[in-house]
């Protein structure tokens, strides 16, 4: 809340190159949500769920019997990572995973649909920071039976017994539509000039100054946060530090990997190597362990063996392991996400992943 609110600080609102760093959908471009949603054709009031609640989710049958994923990993990237295992293995719930590649959780699934790569299909393609729009063009036909996931919807759809046209309009029409919300005349235009910007001047976060709060000012002291258990202003705060022998886990992205994208790739694979994990040399040497040692590094949510090196870059008292790995292809078939055991931040019940702590022993 504190980084938030610089912008208002320093008065870097209303100017070019200026305000907070959004993540930009396409709602911020002109994309009509409700057209690609069709909120209309919901019968029940719109349910979400957080990732860290996905296992005891799928263990409620009252809840949840069926689970459809698509271009999705969660047995590598969510928490509580053996548990969630041992939920999609269950004879309870029917699982159709869609995918391009035989991932975890296409392992755990009971049926498995083909699903063609992003180069076998037109599509759209936004960026996350800036507000370009580019057209992504097929470059060949789908391989085999696989086919793109609006595609394999639609032809659910008609299995299910569905007749809502809104569920069977083409990529041609989708794409000509959307095309003309981003102010193109069609999706023929976009792909033969690539990429675009979507506003010719560079658009002001909040040119008026007018804010989405009940006082339509920046709202330093904030009721609403008060209102959910936060405090009324924002106030520093720290974990504490780990107890005993615990140290704290980060877990940033590998250098190899996007998400859990290209584990599966062989050279990917020989770069990546066996886990590793980092210790201040200060850490190492309280343990008894050298650079290259087998380690056991554990919590109350799983037990994973690694590899230490060691590097004085690194604060006493943190250790480092990047996440990503397919379970998989990993001995023991567990990843570095097996430690997570779900703990929700404070705000918007998202991972607190950086919180976790573990213990690091001899193998």
């Amino acid at each position: 809340r504190a980084v938030g609110l610089l912008p208002a600080v320093t008065g870097n609102f209303a100017k070019r190159g200026a305000g907070l760093l959004y993540l930009n959908g396409g709602a911020r471009r002109g994309i009509d949500g409700d057209y690609l949603e069709a909120p209309h054709l919901r019968q029940n009031q719109r349910q979400t769920v957080s990732h860290m609640d996905l296992v005891d989710l799928l263990r409620d049958h009252k809840r949840a019997r069926a689970l459809i994923t698509w271009n999705i990993n969660i047995a590598a990237s969510n928490p509580r990572q053996a548990a969630l295992r041992d939920t999609l293995n269950s004879d309870d719930l029917f699982h159709v995973a869609i995918d391009l590649f035989p991932t975890d959780t296409v392992d755990h699934a009971v049926v498995i649909l083909p699903a063609s790569a992003f180069l076998e299909f037109d599509d759209l393609v936004m960026s996350y920071f800036d507000l370009t729009v580019s057209a992504q063009v097929a470059a060949k036909e789908p391989m085999g039976a696989s086919l793109p996931n609006q595609e394999i919807f639609r032809r659910l759809a008609k299995a299910m017994g569905f007749e809502e046209a809104e569920l069977f309009e083409s990529d041609e029409v989708i794409l000509d539509t959307l095309a003309r919300q981003l102010g193109q005349p069609d999706f023929t235009t976009l792909r033969q000039a690539g990429t675009v910007q979507r506003w010719k001047e560079p658009v002001l976060q909040f040119p008026d100054l007018t804010f989405a709060t009940p006082s339509g000012k920046i709202e330093f002291a904030s009721d609403a946060a008060e209102a959910d258990g936060y405090p009324r202003v924002p106030q520093p705060s720290i974990d504490k530090k780990p107890a005993g022998q615990k140290l704290r886990l980060l877990s940033p992205a590998s250098r190899w990997l996007m998400n859990s994208s290209y584990h599966n790739d062989p050279k990917i694979a020989a770069k990546l190597g066996p886990e590793h994990i980092t210790l201040h040399p200060d850490d190492a040497a309280a343990r008894g362990l050298q650079a290259g040692a087998k380690v056991k590094v554990s919590n109350a949510t799983a037990a994973i063996e690694m590899i230490v090196d060691v590097a004085p870059m690194l604060p006493r008292g943190v250790a480092l392991a990047a996440k990503s790995r397919w379970p998989k292809l990993i001995p023991g078939g567990l990843s570095v996400n097996a430690l997570n055991p779900g703990t929700k931040s404070d705000m918007a019940e998202s991972s607190s992943v950086h919180g976790i702590e573990v213990e690091v022993t001899a193998a």
